[in-house]
């Protein structure tokens, strides 16, 4: 990977690590990808920690569905489930594709160099 972009990646996955949403599966894959980074496993590392990103990024309607449902009310509780939602709604209709919370919004960012990041 060229040496800027890797240390922009490398930037953003410890900021996505620090990130209070970013779940374990992604801290784990982060912390492989960064122990990998210069190394010859690097590539090989590159393309996991991508299929791992793109698994866990949260499609805006899938937190729009989860937000309104009774699991969501149950996980955020009842009032903050329906703030969650309008706030989905609203960055929806302003053409947002994913949640915005940290660690999504860190993972768009990798994910928008995942071209440059496989060559």
């Amino acid at each position: 990977m060229e040496k800027n972009l890797l240390n922009e990646i490398i930037e953003k996955t410890r900021a996505l690590i620090d990130a209070p949403t970013c779940s374990k599966e992604t801290k784990e894959a982060a912390v492989r990808w960064l122990e990998a980074a210069g190394t010859e496993r690097e590539k090989e590392e590159t393309v996991s920690y991508i299929a791992e990103l793109e698994e866990d990024i949260m499609p805006i309607d899938q937190l729009i569905g989860f937000a309104g449902s009774a699991k969501g009310e149950e996980y955020f509780g009842a009032d903050a489930a329906k703030g969650i939602a309008a706030h989905a709604r609203e960055i929806k209709a302003a053409g947002a594709k994913y949640c915005d919370c940290p660690a999504c919004s860190v993972v768009e960012d990798i994910l928008r160099k995942k071209e440059d990041m496989l060559r």
